[in-house]
């Protein structure tokens, strides 16, 4: 990029994030009211301009010949998608609204009145691959939240995201909003993140969500806090105890439900004692289904179709109709392997034993863990939460789904009648 280039994009960027800070100064002055009619606007407007959309998807689907099957599948519109991205800001608008919540109050014996009080982080860059859906739920979101919102979607996904932008700014603006609250980076240029990870004075948080990639790139250069959303490597471990017709059902469904979402099965742990009454029924049951199985020497020996796995399997998340499965001596076996190779994003237990599910739920280190349930319900809206930003993976702040409420901080607000420190 010449100089001349470099100085114009930072002219942009810093006149972005401006017009983000004070997008998001009106935000905090902004009725929950507002906010609500402000997002169901959004979602009407989506719907009204739903052929549009399908047409910039098309210009980005020609474009991405290249992109593998889960890639592809995560970047495709049809109008049940949508629908789904209108309902979804639909749910949004009606859920509680998030600010001014009083989270704790309590009073000293001076008189004084304490109180905890919800407010908005301010601008949050958020920073994803593929998904055009993410646009419309990240500017929803922050919004709710009283958020301003800076959007950098994947490249291959450009058009589709700037035409969802369009009807979202639209629905901001008709509710008397700023439409500056919800912005995206003028260019596809690499260069556009670098900068923006360092735009410390107008980007209070960034999110990324996406690939391992994006992830230590984001990690490595931001300036800025960041909520990482991390890749899915989610493990289910069936235990001895575990209900066969349950385990069946459960393990198709957290493996093949959806292979391209971060919530999906990447990996099978069997107990030992758990091989000939449950792997061979479960493991037959995925490759009958299309499933391909790479496993250890000792589940290999139950069927010609298992290929055999090696290192690098235990740690990949393959986003497809692959699976990874080993054998493990107990519950602490398989609580090792889970933290060792896991991403610390989803991971389940399948058993009936009390004891079993209590110490993988205490012991594994991840931000969900599901007791005989598949690890699909990681998504926001199965917790209730509407929808997410996305599954963040990290200790601090925020964990797990990632919704409207979870991007707030707060104040304390103290109430005297004329009191005075002795």
């Amino acid at each position: 990029m010449s100089a001349q280039l470099q100085d114009d994009l930072n002219k942009q960027m810093a006149a972005l994030g401006q017009r983000a800070r004070a997008a998001s100064q009106e935000l905090i002055a902004s009725t929950p009211d507002q906010r609500r009619v402000a997002i169901a606007a959004m979602a009407a407007e989506i719907r009204k301009d739903a052929d549009a959309i399908l047409a910039a998807n098309a210009k980005d689907l020609a474009a991405a010949g290249d992109l593998g099957a889960a890639m592809r599948d995560r970047l495709v519109l049809d109008a049940k998608r949508i629908e789904a991205i209108a309902a979804s800001l639909d749910e949004i608008a009606a859920m509680p609204d998030p600010l001014g919540e009083v989270m704790e109050s309590w009073e000293r014996p001076n008189g004084l009145t304490f109180q905890k009080v919800r407010v908005p982080l301010g601008v949050i860059g958020i920073i994803y691959e593929s998904r055009p859906n993410v646009t419309a739920d990240a500017g929803a979101l922050c919004v709710k939240s009283g958020n301003a919102a800076v959007l950098r979607g994947g490249s291959e996904s450009f058009h589709s995201s700037g035409a969802l932008l369009a009807a979202l700014r639209r629905g901001l603006a008709s509710a008397g909003l700023p439409e500056d609250a919800i912005q995206s980076l003028p260019t596809t240029d690499r260069a556009a993140v670098g900068i923006m990870l360092g735009m410390v004075d107008d980007i209070d948080v960034i999110i990324p969500r996406g690939g391992k990639g994006l992830i230590a790139r984001v990690s490595a250069e931001s300036r800025i806090p960041v909520i990482k959303h991390l890749d899915g490597n989610c493990h289910t471990y069936v235990q001895s105890s575990a209900d066969l017709a349950k385990a069946r059902a459960v393990i198709l469904n957290a493996k093949l439900r959806r292979t391209g979402v971060c919530g999906a099965t990447e990996s099978l742990l069997f107990d030992r004692a758990a091989v000939g009454s449950h792997a061979l029924l479960i493991l037959r049951d995925l490759l009958d289904a299309g499933c391909e199985v790479r496993a250890d020497a000792t589940l290999q020996a139950l069927d010609t179709r298992i290929r055999p796995a090696d290192e690098a399997d235990w740690g990949t998340e393959y986003l497809d109709k692959i699976v990874s499965a080993k054998v493990v001596d107990g519950v602490d076996a398989a609580i090792a392997h889970v933290n060792l190779y896991g991403s610390h994003h989803t991971d389940a237990i399948l058993t009936e034993d009390k004891a079993a599910a209590a110490a993988f739920t205490a012991k594994v280190d991840s931000a969900i863990v599901v007791v005989n349930a598949s690890t699909q319900f990681a998504d926001g809206g199965e917790f209730g939460f509407g929808a997410e930003i996305g599954i963040s993976t990290g200790k601090l702040h925020a964990r797990g789904p990632v919704g409207a409420q979870h991007l707030t901080s707060h104040k304390y607000v103290l109430t005297g009648d004329g009191t005075v420190r002795g």
